[in-house]
């Protein structure tokens, strides 16, 4: 009779424990522990969506879907032709949850609350008699000549395992990775903040939290240009537009120390010109109307529009067939191109991501197993992999956990 195989797990969030039930429930006979360094389970889960967890975003496609991922979207193309949106979404409903989707694609449970999802996986877990170990960390690893790991534990303890499974997410600072580079000679790409909200100090916007509006927002110097909500805060911008912006020029902005100019076209669909011929008709068929009363562009919202006319230093109680020239390409400028500048940066809802992690290329990711080490194999966010907002980031997940699960269990199977 064989000996018992065990795969042990590290890291107890949304990766980890997805690829912890699905190995156990797909493998025979296989003994899965679950090593989760701090004394709380799934914390990103439990906050993601302001508490409702948005599991998945509504893309079909797998090259669309590949497309929402600022690093990792060609490798991650191979990983959702073997599990994607719709796989997630299949899997839970096998479990009795239903998933629904908002207007802007975002799918979260029909709870709409994260417990859901918690409880879920907890209660998938105890089925499959998962071992959870909580404020237990791996140290340090060692492979024997018969291919066994040997896990040194934070506890001073020691465990043996078949398998090796990392998932212990992102983290600020490089020497968070060190127990893996050092370890198994994998590379690490400097882990880089993605996924935050723009400070702008003493911005021209003060008095107006709250306000969202529709634009296009461009970093001078950086190709690329986001539409979508803007979203004014207390301490500068926010909203999807500026979360995904910060996404796609994460290390970009931190070689630029998040020091930079932010430009902002209020009127999306409108460039320069088009504006300016609309103010020289607002002269002749509004010329008696002030600028303030009749706001020509629907879409601003008044207290914006208001501080626009402000900033531009015109009194907002002006007639249109009294702006001169000069006043009027001054707010012109402004609606399409409001020069502001950014100093530091926030996290999002405490919901911290990064970009950076174990090298792809290190990484067979048809199979998510260490070219290295044989039996080693990650999932998550731990890899350079990282999604804009909008569930993109578990989706990675699942499907990266699945797809290690599937191939351990495999291997397990087979021999």
């Amino acid at each position: 009779m064989s000996e018992k195989k065990r795969l042990v797990i590290v890291g107890g969030g949304a990766a980890g424990f997805f690829s912890a039930i699905n190995a156990a429930q797909l493998a025979l006979g296989l003994e899965v522990i679950i090593l989760e360094k701090t004394h709380k389970l799934l914390s990103k889960v439990r906050i993601s969506g302001g508490g409702r967890c948005n599991v998945t975003h509504q893309c079909f496609d797998n090259k669309l879907l590949a497309a929402n991922y600022p690093r990792g979207n060609k490798e991650l193309l191979s990983c959702f032709h073997q599990f994607n949106a719709a796989d997630t979404i299949e899997w839970f409903s096998q479990r009795n949850i239903k998933l629904k989707a908002e207007p802007d694609g975002r799918m979260f449970p029909d709870t709409d609350s994260s417990e859901t999802i918690i409880n879920c996986f907890l209660e998938e877990a105890n089925k499959s008699d998962i071992t959870i170990k909580t404020g237990v960390a791996l140290t340090a690893y060692s492979q024997t000549k018969d291919g066994q790991f040997i896990l040194h534990l934070s506890d001073k303890t020691t465990l043996h395992a078949t398998f090796l499974l990392i998932a212990s997410g992102g983290h600020p600072a490089a020497s968070s990775y060190s127990w893996i580079s050092n370890t198994s000679n994998h590379t690490i790409l400097n882990p880089t903040p993605s996924l935050f909200t723009f400070n702008i100090p003493n911005s021209p916007f003060k008095g107006l939290e709250g306000v969202a509006t529709e634009v296009v927002l461009t970093l001078p110097g950086y190709n690329r240009a986001e539409q979508g909500p803007l979203l004014i805060t207390h301490w500068g911008l926010s909203g999807p537009v500026v979360l995904r912006m910060s996404a796609w020029a994460a290390e970009w902005l931190n070689q630029k120390n998040y020091l930079t100019e932010v430009s902002i076209n209020f009127l999306p669909g409108f460039n320069h010109d088009k504006v300016l011929e609309k103010f020289t008709e607002s002269k002749i068929y509004y010329a008696k109307t002030n600028l303030v009363t009749n706001k020509l562009f629907s879409n601003i919202p008044n207290r914006l529009w208001e501080r626009l006319i402000d900033c531009a230093n015109i009194d907002a109680q002006i007639q249109y067939a009294q702006l001169s020239k000069k006043q009027i390409n001054t707010l012109v400028n402004l609606l399409v191109d409001f020069r502001i500048k950014m100093s530091g940066k926030t996290t999002f809802k405490e919901e911290f991501v990064t970009c950076g992690g174990v090298h792809l290329t290190e990484i067979n990711m048809k199979t998510m197993e260490s070219k290295k080490i044989p039996n080693l194999f990650f999932a998550g966010e731990v890899i350079n992999v990282d999604g804009i907002t909008g569930g993109f980031n578990f989706q990675a997940a699942w499907s990266t956990a699945m797809i290690a699960a599937r191939n351990i269990a495999s291997k397990c199977n087979n021999s």
